[in-house]
């Protein structure tokens, strides 16, 4: 996850502020509790964009104490539903993506036991479901959708390269999920764009503080430069 915030950042860095907002473990129920105290109607200043994911906890299995964070399907539909009703509500402007359960490699998952953990129950059937009842919500609200599931399927050997331990993202994991934010922001329709090449500079002006060219009688404004960045997003 900290490969991912440090690329959207890195991205929209002359464009606008990247604010990451999330508690680990959690699940859409927990999420629904704080809503109102995380984005508050009353905000003077409201979220251009709100990228939203739950899922991969809910969609655990259920442990027999019934601890533990699974959700039941229907509970996680009406939570996500109670999510991106309230994010909409913000303002006009707010514009919302979901982002669906990713599947695991069921394979190290069921290697990787911990003394301090009973058995954890994740399996792609389960996070197949998660994910398709979350595009289903999303296609019935008119709310962007990032389907996850789907596209790291789509990668040669993704098993093995998207995960550290099989559930959490590894940088390759984390640049599918950019690649897909930034394809979904390109083709939204939404006025102002939020796709990084539309959106205004910030403080783009020629300044005598910039790098002396070549010439030592001019500077360089690096406002627009990318070369530089380890990756070319589109």
């Amino acid at each position: 996850m900290s490969v991912l915030c440090f690329s959207m950042g890195i991205l929209f860095y002359w464009q606008a502020d990247i604010l990451l907002r999330g508690y680990y473990g959690w699940n859409s129920r927990r999420a629904v509790e704080v809503l109102d105290r995380v984005f508050p109607k009353d905000d003077t200043i409201q979220p251009s964009l709100i990228i939203t994911y739950f899922g991969g906890n809910d969609s655990m299995g259920p442990h027999p104490s019934g601890l533990g964070p699974h959700v039941p399907l229907a509970e996680y539909i009406d939570n996500m539903r109670k999510i991106a009703i309230h994010l909409k509500s913000l303002s006009d402007s707010t514009r919302v993506i979901f982002l669906t359960c990713p599947p695991v490699d069921e394979e190290r998952v069921n290697k990787n036991t911990s003394q301090f953990f009973s058995h954890l129950v994740r399996t792609n059937g389960l996070c197949q479901t998660y994910s398709e009842a979350c595009v289903k919500l999303c296609q019935e609200l008119d709310v962007k959708v990032v389907d996850l599931f789907t596209a790291f399927q789509k990668r040669d050997n993704w098993t093995t390269d998207c995960f550290t331990d099989g559930v959490h993202l590894s940088a390759e994991g984390s640049k599918i999920v950019v690649a897909e934010i930034i394809k979904g922001l390109k083709e939204a329709e939404w006025k102002p764009s939020l796709y990084w090449k539309s959106m205004p500079t910030e403080f783009s002006e020629d300044s005598p503080y910039d790098l002396v060219a070549a010439d030592g009688k001019t500077t360089l404004n690096p406002s627009d430069w990318t070369f530089h960045r380890a990756i070319q997003w589109d």
